[in-house]
């Protein structure tokens, strides 16, 4: 059987999954029988030998074996139940906390003895385990050395029952035929389809598992790479339908701009210059570092294919970006007497005026059009598109992207990308588009200045960051969570981050926050009001890592650092360092262990992102085999291009050969 025929047959088709049980499959998902093989764990609890507790230390995961000390309490807090208590063995002892466990006392009586599995946080001077799992010593014996898959779940789901269905889905119809030749499986070191999804949720031990996953990772990477190369032989030397020649316009311009272009921006703009007057169609991504200067190469571009007649759009991730950019390509047009004619089209844009930059873009009397997603609309037609800039490609689907590009008959496309690659890396993702390196940094730009810190120096930092706003300057403070979270007591979130700023700083001070989970007119609102200078210090998650440009920032505070890939770090970082004034950024480090540090002292040490995504890559090893995703960029539900580079780079090989 074809493993794509498995996509046909429900999963009520199973032996013991009716249309009720069948329910909470459905909400994470899993409607069909190869949804269900496709749905991996997201971790595995593996059952070592249990430890003393006088060896265990912050951070790790694993199982003590000890008896339940006489300091049982359990309380209310908020309609949530919380249990603590204390166990020991012969050489110490630690408390455990529980949630919504009320049974939990007539099962932890004092003197009995469980097997505790978990991951231990510091609490003060103290070490502490959360939620751990509790099991009979005589079961645990039989879980001993076992891999036990962990799936993301939903209410009246649990990993028992997923596994249970996977068994069912292999009795039933195991039968799947092996797509490559064994040749080829040979010649990649893979292993089979059917043994490697059978191993991905029922492993025996962790070398069947890593090579499981090379082989569906593989699978990943092999589709994505064959996909853009077919895309691009359709694509490549495509004859443009655009005329275009050179003309005083551009040149003009920067000859009057009050500072001079890098060589790395003169050398991306030659590029540019030669795709859009060489007679085919321009497929170019323009990669630099954050503050290298690509919006002014962007504007460059779209001043030359007006000045030849034609219209053009810019498409920005979010609404502020995309009024930033309005706002900095008018003043520059104004400045310098530019002949373009731009609009502002995003979904705040009202009704009315909508319309009215509707007829505009239609009849050509606007030239320029600078928007978010409110640009690929159905409603928007334009006169003479011929070039389409997407600024941060990877946060656009490419359906979106493309629907914008059919707007225009093969239009010139370029794509701006902050985020950084080793060039090794995008060498094989970008296989589709020409790729010019904006890898220098502006002369009047100083560099950040960076430091770590532990959680003990928050008062120190909080002193900085007010100096810095007293200067009139302001402030970013950036939490890996929205709010409280069970499991997640050692992590700042941004609700009570904020409330406790307000608490220890004078009431002078404007804080306020801004999340993912907001309203998006509610996020434009906070990001705007930032962008104006009427908030002070922002704290916040992640949702800024892209998407505002204030250059009146110059400190961000990251709390909890050792959460982030370096990339993303980096990324944030660039938040601040976008003016003339000096910028800094501090990382607390809350979980303090050689590895982490010697992470985050690649980003103490260089503010460029090339070479600190070359780091994350050598750093990052094995680690966590379903980690953090890396924020938007090239989302494989298996495979991450960082640790999996050596399996990206055998996927090119293959569709090469």
């Amino acid at each position: 059987m074809d493993i794509h025929e498995l996509k046909s047959i429900p999963l009520v088709k199973l032996k013991g999954i009716g249309e009720k049980s069948a329910l909470p499959f459905q909400k994470v998902g899993i409607e069909t029988l190869y949804d269900l093989l496709y749905y991996f764990p997201r971790s595995y609890q593996i059952y070592q030998t249990p430890v003393l507790i006088s060896e265990i230390y912050e951070g790790y995961t694993g199982t003590i074996c000890a008896t339940v000390c006489n300091d049982y309490f359990q309380k209310d807090f908020r309609g949530k139940t919380i249990t603590t208590v204390s166990v020991a063995d012969e050489t110490g002892k630690i408390g455990l906390t529980f949630f919504h466990l009320k049974y939990l006392r007539q099962l932890l009586k004092p003197g009995t003895q469980f097997c505790f599995y978990g991951t231990v946080s510091r609490r003060g001077h103290h070490l502490h385990m959360d939620q751990p799992q509790i099991v009979n010593p005589k079961e645990y014996d039989g879980l001993m050395k076992t891999m036990q898959p962990v799936y993301s779940l939903c209410k009246g789901l649990s990993s028992n029952a997923i596994k249970k269905a996977v068994k069912q889905t292999f009795a039933d119809f195991g039968d799947l035929a092996e797509p490559y030749s064994e040749d080829f499986l040979v010649r990649y070191g893979l292993s089979t389809l059917k043994t490697s999804l059978k191993r991905m949720h029922l492993p025996e031990e962790m070398d069947v598992l890593l090579e499981a996953r090379k082989r569906l990772v593989f699978d990943e990477f092999y589709q994505f790479l064959l996909a853009i190369k077919e895309s691009k032989e359709e694509n490549n030397r495509v004859k443009s339908k655009f005329s275009m020649f050179e003309n005083a316009y551009v040149t003009r311009f920067v000859e009057k701009l009050p500072f001079r272009l890098t060589h790395a921006q003169q050398k991306a703009w030659s590029d540019i210059l030669e795709d859009m007057t060489g007679g085919f169609v321009m497929n170019r991504l323009v990669q630099g570092d954050v503050g290298a200067g690509k919006t002014i190469i962007a504007f460059m571009a779209m001043l030359f294919c007006v000045s030849n007649g034609y219209q053009c759009s810019f498409m920005a991730p979010t609404e502020v970006l995309a009024g930033q950019h309005y706002e900095s390509l008018r003043k520059l047009i104004e400045r310098y007497d530019l002949p373009m004619k731009p609009v502002l089209l995003t979904g705040s844009t009202p009704a009315g005026e909508k319309r009215r930059i509707y007829e505009q873009i239609q009849t050509g009397e606007v030239d320029t059009v600078i928007g978010t997603h409110a640009v690929f609309q159905d409603k928007v037609i334009f006169d003479k598109l011929a070039l389409v800039i997407t600024d941060e490609q990877h946060r656009f689907g490419v359906r979106q992207r493309e629907k914008l590009e059919e707007k225009g008959d093969m239009v010139h496309v370029l794509v701006m990308s902050a985020t950084p690659i080793p060039r090794t890396l995008a060498s094989v993702l970008y296989t589709d588009l020409s790729v010019s390196i904006v890898d220098e940094l502006p002369k009047n730009r100083l560099p950040i200045k960076n430091c770590v810190v532990g959680t003990d120096k928050r008062e120190v930092a909080y002193r900085f960051l007010t100096t810095e706003v007293d200067k009139g300057h302001q402030a970013y403070v950036i939490c890996p969570m929205v709010e409280a979270s069970e499991g997640a007591e050692n992590l700042e979130n941004v609700i009570d981050y904020a409330d406790k700023l307000r608490e220890v700083l004078p009431q002078k001070y404007r804080i306020a926050i801004l999340h993912g989970q907001m309203k998006p007119q509610e996020k434009n609102r906070i990001m705007s009001e930032y962008a104006r200078g009427n908030i002070d210090i922002l704290v916040s998650t992640t949702v800024i890592e892209v998407g505002i440009d204030v250059a009146n920032a110059t400190v961000i505070m990251i709390e909890n650092a050792e959460r982030f890939g370096l990339a993303q770090l980096h990324q944030l970082r660039g938040r601040v360092g976008r003016g003339e004034s000096q910028s800094y950024c501090i990382f607390v480090q809350g979980m303090k262990d050689a590895r982490h540090s010697e992470r985050l002292e690649v980003l103490v040490k260089s503010n460029d992102g090339f070479h600190i995504a070359n780091e994350d890559l050598r750093l990052r090893g094995p680690g966590d085999l379903f980690g953090i995703r890396q924020s938007g960029l090239m989302e494989f539900s298996v495979g991450d291009i960082y640790r999996d580079a050596d399996i990206l780079m055998l996927a090119k090989e293959a569709v090469d050969n």
